[in-house]
């Protein structure tokens, strides 16, 4: 299967700029909206991330989409700076703060330019007295000089480039994600085994079990390390360690497989079946805990990428996850 990066490169220019539009809102939560123009008469403006809600006639962000068979050069991006400019000047919209050149490569000509904003900017503004871009040469002279005197005053700072490498990680947190680049039969590595001795993260759900060992047997299981030396609740908490580090292989599979909060989905698929049998009453803590577990593991999940890779003991592992993560909601088994 393609990678999600030569997936990218197969894009025609106009899938390119949605996938762009897809992408930009991951960037910046103040962002107010994302508005995709690109088109004939966009006055170089692809994507529009606008600040406020004045528009483009307050602060914005540019995100100039260029998909070509090579590397973005200076050249072409020299070009829709010009074209920037003019659309300023022309009255179309005000300087964004932030001007993004986005391409699946960029050329070293565009990265050394970008690394010498103020010896670039007069370059360019030298260039444009002479420049035969008919975005430049087709306004009336007036506006030809503001051009230039704008160009000459603005930090040329504010452009900047992307790597895709990076764009793919942020686009990874959207929705779009498992639907642009579906995900391969992925395989899920074997569980994690339990240390020998609980760590400080499984205290809580341990510290129930025991208070439910305690009431159950009644016989000197009031410890870790008595429970471990107990013939029955000895086996059994070796199990619900298993499963707790089964959950958390699954949790971390997911996050390195998938966008974030599939693992999550899960949890609270498993919280919303088990909640109100942990609420019930119940003769013993034993039995609650028996209630609990058999209706996680029976409890319908929401089909997603992840869940198809939830096998039994993550199901239990995930109410111990619940417990740790829980405070004094969680004492579901005591």
């Amino acid at each position: 299967m393609p990678s999600p990066e030569q997936i990218v490169f197969s894009y025609s220019p106009d899938e390119f700029e949605r996938f762009v539009e897809e992408w930009v809102p991951a960037l910046d939560s103040m962002y107010m909206r994302v508005e995709r123009q690109g088109g004939a008469g966009d006055h170089g403006i692809d994507v529009a991330a606008l600040l406020t809600p004045e528009g483009l006639e307050g602060p914005w962000h540019n995100y100039q989409c260029k998909r070509y068979k090579g590397t973005l050069a200076w050249s072409t991006a020299a070009s829709e700076i010009r074209k920037m400019f003019a659309g300023v000047v022309t009255g179309h919209f005000v300087v964004p703060e932030r001007y993004t050149f986005v391409a699946p490569s960029i050329g070293p000509s565009l990265r050394q330019a970008l690394l010498s904003p103020v010896g670039t900017r007069e370059v360019f503004v030298k260039a444009l007295r002479d420049t035969t871009d008919k975005v430049i040469t087709d306004l009336p002279s007036p506006l030809r000089c503001e051009v230039e005197e704008l160009a000459a005053s603005t930090s040329f700072e504010m452009f900047q480039t992307v790597d895709m490498k990076q764009m793919l990680e942020q686009h990874k947190t959207t929705a779009f994600w498992v639907t642009r680049f579906p995900p391969e039969n992925r395989t899920r590595p074997a569980a994690m085994e339990p240390p020998e001795q609980p760590e400080p993260r499984e205290a809580r759900y341990v510290q129930q079990l025991i208070e439910v060992y305690v009431e159950h047997w009644r016989d000197g299981a009031d410890t870790v390390d008595r429970v471990a030396q107990h013939p029955t609740a000895g086996p059994h908490l070796r199990h619900q360690r298993e499963a707790f580090f089964s959950a958390e292989s699954l949790r971390r599979f997911g996050e390195e497989a998938y966008p974030a909060g599939h693992f999550e989905a899960i949890a609270k698929d498993i919280y919303d079946a088990v909640v109100h049998v942990a609420m019930d009453d119940h003769p013993t803590g034993w039995k609650r805990l028996q209630a609990v577990t058999s209706q996680a593991i029976s409890a319908g999940l929401t089909p997603t990428v992840l869940a198809q890779h939830v096998r039994p003991l993550d199901r239990t592992g995930v109410c111990h996850h619940l417990v740790s993560c829980a405070g004094n909601s969680g004492d579901i088994f005591s």
